[in-house]
């Protein structure tokens, strides 16, 4: 398996592995999956805007899952704190995929300069929590009754990793998250 930047070329699957998860998963709430033009418009805002935006690839050249990281929150305040996002192909699941992203997802964000990081997991899925659990996140609180699909209610888990050097300094104002949502 390979690590590399998502580019174009991968928004095929990466639509099919999205469309997976909103159709018979709970990690995202939305309920109808957005097609490839619409997976563009956001890859490319994300990119854009700096964040990094990763992709696992098979020994065979086939995508086995992609993550990604955001804003938490558009106010200034919130630039230090980035969300990040992993979706894995069905068949990638259980496999280490997930943690290989997420540690390669980490270790650019502490790069950049953020010095937290929020998973937001929908569902609540234990799956999810044990892999941001194994990567340091610790519980960071619950919304109950946050979401209804599939019939049924979800809860929507908050876990939270400290990047870097965390609280425990000031952050530099001109890292790259000193810039963001500046203007």
């Amino acid at each position: 398996m390979q690590i590399r930047d998502a580019s174009n070329f991968d928004l095929p699957a990466i639509t099919r592995i999205y469309a997976d998860s909103v159709l018979n998963g709970v990690a995202s709430y939305e309920l109808v999956a957005p097609g490839e033009a619409k997976m563009a418009e956001r890859m490319k805002a994300i990119i854009s805007a700096g964040y990094p935006y990763i992709a696992a690839e098979g020994d065979d050249g086939k995508l086995l899952g992609y993550a990604y990281a955001s804003a938490f929150r558009t106010r200034p305040a919130y630039r230090w704190l980035v969300e990040d996002s992993i979706y894995l192909a069905p068949e990638a699941r259980g496999k280490g995929v997930g943690s290989a992203l997420l540690e390669v997802l980490v270790a650019r964000c502490e790069t950049l300069g953020f010095r937290q990081m929020v998973a937001v997991i929908g569902g609540g899925h234990p799956a999810s929590i044990a892999l941001h659990h194994k990567a340091g996140f610790s519980s960071a609180g619950m919304i109950r009754g946050s979401g209804h699909k599939h019939g049924r209610w979800l809860d929507t888990v908050f876990m939270q990793r400290q990047l870097g050097e965390g609280t425990g300094s000031d952050p530099d104002p001109d890292a790259y998250p000193g810039t963001l949502f500046s203007g």
